[in-house]
């Protein structure tokens, strides 16, 4: 699932909320760049958009939390009271969380310590796109057809792009360049510094699907059925695959393969450079939740209401969890476990080889927000007008070097898969 759909394409779950609520685990500490090494060897543990830079909503730096402590998580902080919330999801930078709302048009930046409200950008629109970070930018689009470039510190406006319709698709940015997808049927590539337009490529329909960029081509669903490969640099198409129905979800590429759900009911494997089938698996009903691959699996929500673990190279099952609805809401994996929300209200933890349930909490609403992982700290939305953040009952531990480093027996890294580079500061950013 992308957290970018447009409320037309629900099912039964349209409204607007009034207040946004931010409620968050004081005193964290936050690195400084996407999730990436360092070049001493530490790791940042920022998740600067919605895939994590490393386009498979895979944090393999979190070592806070994990499967022995993970139920212990609780809810703290004071609220921050501010606009309405819909279906973005966070994206947590540099100690701030930046997220979307729908009622009041806004882009938010709230303090990840203490909720307050950093700052606040209005648009013309509702913002459904989840933020991504890069460089002391913030990209995201609204409803009022534009993308927009905000400085992260202080919430300028840096510039804006109009598309030719609704813009909801969450941007990804990589090596000086911004993809993001228009309801106009659209992917675009803009300068990330001027906001120039670089190329576009025109689909059969709306793009609500979220752009994965890996090896200099865009990976990207339109609802005309099809996912396709674009060369990242002259938007020129490199392949496409016809699935039976929209791909409203956000492909997720890892060693060498591209994992996207469509509203077809199937969950697809494809060779990244051929776009050849590699495999599919049927789910009960509409995938729109996004995949995240960690370790040998994909992890893939269903509105079928449950939540699949797969054999990354055969597409076998290997476990699935029923929540008491639909699971829209993409997953997000940390250090053995898989944070996902569901219509039924609850956020859930879940040991990422088991697939049991190691924690849940009820919140008001619907949680169709995707999780993000930072420095021992969850932060999802819902629908009853919350962004939460859940953390350890304790105050946070400083990490050694050692711990900070992931552990390689754990990890099963593609070398040849370029992970997305900051981008040039864009024009009078400070």
């Amino acid at each position: 699932m992308t957290n970018t759909k447009r409320f037309s394409t629900w099912t039964g779950k349209q409204f607007g909320l009034t207040s946004i609520t931010i409620l968050l685990l004081a005193g964290f500490c936050f690195g400084q760049a996407a999730i990436s090494p360092s070049p001493n060897g530490e790791a940042s543990v920022n998740w600067s958009e919605f895939h994590t830079q490393d386009m498979m909503r895979w944090n393999p730096y979190e070592h806070r939390l994990n499967v022995n402590n993970v139920g212990s998580l609780q809810k703290k902080g004071n609220p921050f009271i501010g606009g309405g919330l819909a279906n973005s999801s966070p994206a947590v930078a540099n100690g701030v969380v930046y997220i979307g709302s729908y009622d009041d048009y806004s882009v938010y930046a709230l303090n990840a310590s203490t909720g307050a409200k950093v700052w606040r950008y209005m648009t013309g629109g509702q913002v459904t796109s989840s933020p991504a970070v890069a460089n002391g930018v913030v990209y995201v689009d609204s409803y009022d057809h534009n993308v927009y470039a905000l400085d992260a510190s202080t919430g300028a406006k840096l510039w804006s792009y109009t598309t030719g319709s609704y813009a909801s698709s969450s941007p990804a940015v990589v090596s000086g360049v911004v993809y993001v997808g228009s309801d106009d049927g659209n992917v675009y590539a803009l300068n990330a510094s001027t906001g120039a337009k670089l190329w576009s490529y025109p689909t059969g329909a709306q793009v609500y699907s979220s752009p994965a960029v890996a090896n200099g081509v865009v990976y990207v669903g339109s609802e005309d059925q099809n996912v396709y490969a674009l060369n990242a640099s002259t938007g020129a198409k490199v392949w496409s695959y016809a699935t039976d129905s929209g791909v409203q979800s956000n492909p997720a590429v890892a060693n060498g393969v591209v994992y996207v759900g469509s509203e077809d009911h199937n969950v697809y494997a494809l060779n990244a450079s051929t776009g050849a089938l590699l495999w599919s698996y049927p789910t009960g009903s509409v995938v729109q939740s996004s995949p995240a691959v960690a370790n040998g699996v994909v992890y893939i929500g269903s509105q079928d209401n449950n939540l699949y673990a797969l054999n990354a190279s055969t597409g076998a099952l290997l476990w699935s969890f029923t929540a008491g609805d639909q699971v829209d809401s993409s997953p997000a994996v940390a250090n053995g476990v898989v944070y996902v929300g569901s219509y039924d209200r609850n956020v859930y933890a879940l040991n990422a080889t088991t697939g049991a349930e190691l924690w849940s909490y009820t919140t008001g609403g619907d949680v169709f927000s995707s999780p993000a992982v930072v420095h021992g700290v969850v932060y999802v939305g819902s629908y009853d007008g919350n962004v939460y953040g859940f953390g350890l009952p304790r105050g946070p531990v400083e990490l050694d070097e050692d711990s900070m480093r992931p552990d390689s027996k754990a990890l099963r890294p593609d070398f040849n898969l370029k992970v997305s580079q900051p981008v040039a500061i864009a024009a009078g950013v400070n």
